[in-house]
């Protein structure tokens, strides 16, 4: 994998950043869609951000916003530690750009085990209406790989993961997968932010990864021939290298 920096776009809820960041730190970003986001990729050096711009202000600035956080080093599950939280902040009006948290496993070989009440002032997702657990038969939490929710393929458990919605916002953590009983179709339980249960219907999801992405899952788009997989610019059929910034294709 290439360590090679490049100037990218990472999007909060509240604005976004402009920053160099390595090929590792633009897959924790990408969240299942053409855009980045801060939230999976955490805090980044002030030296690597070039501009910030404040939804709030409606304003792009040069250099760094103001970036606080603290190291709360606070359990959250079985082997799952709170690590560090923060945000990005706005230096005129302290309005928050993007907020992140980061965790560690103290035991890099075990199991994450059961949730805990997270005590985080979080956003409230808005785009998806997280509402109190209905009776659930516990079952199995599915092993998925790290893509469509649909997919058959097996992978690690999913339990103790962060529950982003698609604002970039945390709204829990996943405690387990059930059946609601009222409609026999698999929900996802969570911890939310302030302790208390709830669940997420499982085709309210985009997307499994290190974080679970909700929203609708995406459908396969065909390639457009031409296009430039550097900067997105569509190219004459015939083109063996891009017009506008001449990767080849």
């Amino acid at each position: 994998m290439s360590s090679e920096l490049r100037l990218k776009k990472l999007r909060g809820s509240g604005g976004y950043i402009m920053a160099t960041v390595t090929d590792e730190q633009q897959m924790k970003g990408n969240l299942g869609g053409p855009d980045l986001f801060l939230a999976p990729i955490g805090r980044l050096n002030d030296d690597k951000i070039t501009k910030h711009f404040c939804n709030t202000c409606e304003k792009e600035f040069e250099g760094p916003p103001k970036i606080e956080f603290e190291n709360p080093n606070e359990e959250v599950a079985e082997n799952l530690v709170l690590a560090e939280r923060g945000q990005y902040i706005c230096k005129v009006c302290n309005a928050s750009i993007a907020e992140y948290r980061e965790f560690k496993k103290p035991n890099e070989e075990g199991e994450i085990g059961s949730a805990k009440p997270l005590n985080a002032n979080a956003s409230t997702a808005p785009t998806v209406e997280v509402v109190t657990a209905p009776t659930v038969e516990v079952v199995t939490a599915p092993t998925v790989e790290v893509t469509q929710p649909g997919s058959a393929a097996l992978v690690s458990s999913i339990e103790g993961r962060a529950v982003i919605d698609e604002n970039a916002n945390k709204v829990g953590i996943v405690k387990q997968v059930g059946i609601d009983a009222s409609t026999q179709s698999m929900v996802l339980v969570i911890t939310k932010n302030d302790g208390t249960e709830g669940s997420i219907p499982w085709v309210s999801i985009k997307k499994v990864g290190e974080v679970i992405l909700l929203g609708k899952p995406e459908e396969e788009v065909a390639v457009q021939s031409g296009k430039c997989s550097e900067c997105g610019f569509v190219n004459k059929d015939e083109s063996k290298f891009c017009e506008d910034c001449g990767t080849k294709i």
